[in-house]
């Protein structure tokens, strides 16, 4: 198993890192602005990857909080630092869900006018330009709407990337028609009808109301009119995964705004096109232990350490852990050693079948032939990249769309089920060799592996993802930028 201050044009100008040589000749520039979370980080830098292999130049907008290593990861690419209103130094970012939140919400406006100025400095630089050398749009994580708003104001057509599901776009109509907040916890259970098969459990909440409901329905609220507003919405999915609910989609919104379906983007991006996003230092170790293994080892990133760490020893199955800093919440943080986490007892009893890592790199693990199960929490990069290799899911989602990810794995393509209640050692030993050495496991297995067959079809040249990217590279070239509002340009100097 796998586990896992304001600052005036010409001084931003001084703030863009110089482009990279494959820059020097004059290409359609697209701009990328990616939300500072690694769920969100890694499919927007494969996108960069597609478009720059199609011929794009690309320049990167971040933040100062989680911001890239231009140097050492995509040296392709230009990279523009936008102030967050973080201070420097600040320790480890908030671990209460509802303060992740908070925070996401007040990052987009903390950014507004350092983004304004940042902007104006690359417009300015590029009117010398026409043609194949303009910005021809910002592509944008859907959670930052003031992005898009001032791309709007300065004339910048931009396009709007959401990083979870196409079923989860529903959640903000879902509150609208009283959902939620849910008031009685008697309701949780109940379905959805406009979203089968999901119940009302299944929905992205904090709390059964107040202030964390309020923080999630503004969250959602923004990102659909984001996307309302933008020049397109691109999706990390694939037509064979999630057929219905992208003509949803499509139902739902204006003849204006196109959809893309281009994932998985791990499987299209071109090696070295942005592959190497990850915020933690991989170990690469595991690999070579994985080759030593037999097929169909499980592989997991768990967080109720103690039981789950029990239960994987009674459970008798090879395995993979990924215990990350900071995994156990008052354990030290990032400096907390994965040693020290662990109970006395557990590498005595696990001796010989069992490795545990701080990170690992998910993709290349995942495929190995040895890799028969993935214990994960759903986020939707890791369950598209469960999807593609083949991978049956034990299920243990936290926060956000991960239980409604879940919901879908079990109920909808089989290829895993929710280990839910209250984490166990006992319950965890059973699911774990339900998993992997179960009757409904093998057949969980054969379903995953025909969707993994999916997946793969998608991608190659005819296939639904491959024919989407070209229609939006074609969309792109076609939105006219260049026609630059001198006078809002002059009105910022």
């Amino acid at each position: 198993m796998a586990a896992k201050s304001n600052t005036n044009g010409a001084a931003a100008a001084a703030a863009v890192h110089p482009a990279g040589p494959q820059q020097q000749h004059r290409r359609r520039h697209v701009l990328l602005f990616p939300l500072p979370y690694q769920g969100h980080i890694n499919p927007m830098f494969r996108l960069a990857g597609v478009l720059h292999a199609r011929g794009f130049a690309i320049t990167v907008f971040h933040t100062h909080f989680n911001a890239p290593d231009p140097a050492r990861r995509h040296p392709r690419y230009r990279f523009v630092p936008v102030p967050d209103g973080i201070p420097p130094g600040t320790g480890t970012p908030p671990v209460a869900i509802e303060d992740v939140v908070a925070r996401i919400v007040a990052l987009g406006a903390a950014c507004e006018p350092h983004f304004r100025d940042r902007l104006a400095a690359v417009l300015e630089e590029e009117d010398d330009y026409s043609g194949d050398g303009a910005v021809a749009c910002l592509v944008a994580d859907a959670h930052l709407l003031p992005v898009f708003q001032v791309a709007k104001r300065l004339g910048v057509p931009a396009l709007a990337l959401r990083t979870g599901s196409a079923a989860s776009y529903a959640y903000p109509m879902l509150c609208d028609r009283g959902y939620l907040p849910v008031q009685d916890s008697q309701l949780d259970m109940m379905p959805v009808p406009e979203l089968p098969p999901y119940r009302v459990r299944d929905l992205m909440q904090l709390g059964k109301g107040g202030h964390g409901h309020e923080l999630i329905r503004e969250l959602l609220a923004r990102a659909v009119e984001a996307v309302e507003a933008s020049s397109g919405l691109i999706l990390n999915t694939f037509d064979a995964l999630e057929r219905d609910e992208l003509a949803g989609i499509r139902r739902s919104l204006a003849a204006g705004v196109p959809v893309f379906d281009v994932g998985p983007l791990h499987k299209l991006s071109p090696a070295g096109g942005g592959d190497d996003s990850s915020l933690l230092r991989q170990d690469r170790a595991c690999l070579e232990w994985l080759d030593a293994r037999p097929r169909d080892l499980a592989c997991m990133t768990p967080r109720d350490l103690a039981e789950t760490a029990w239960g994987i020893a009674g459970s008798g199955v090879p395995f993979l852990w990924v215990v990350r800093p900071g995994l156990v919440r008052g354990a030290g943080g990032q400096s907390q050693h994965q040693e020290q986490q662990l109970p006395e007892g557990f590498e005595a009893a696990t001796r010989g079948r069992g490795m545990v890592v701080a990170w690992a790199p998910q993709e290349e693990v995942l495929r190995h032939r040895a890799v028969g199960g993935f214990w994960t929490h759903n986020g939707w990069n890791s369950t598209m990249e469960s999807v593609c290799e083949g991978v049956p899911m034990l299920c243990r989602p936290y926060f956000g769309d991960q239980t409604g990810n879940a919901r879908y794995v079990e109920h909808v393509w089989r290829v895993g089920f929710e280990d839910g209640g209250e984490l166990e050692r006992d319950t965890v030993e059973a699911a774990i060799r339900r998993l992997m050495t179960g009757t409904d496991g093998a057949e969980m297995r054969a379903r995953a592996g025909e969707l993994g067959k999916a997946a793969a079809e998608c991608i190659e040249k005819g296939g639904s993802s491959c024919i989407a990217i070209d229609k939006l590279v074609t969309h792109i070239m076609s939105l006219d930028s260049t026609q630059r509002r001198r006078g809002e340009l002059q009105d910022l100097t």
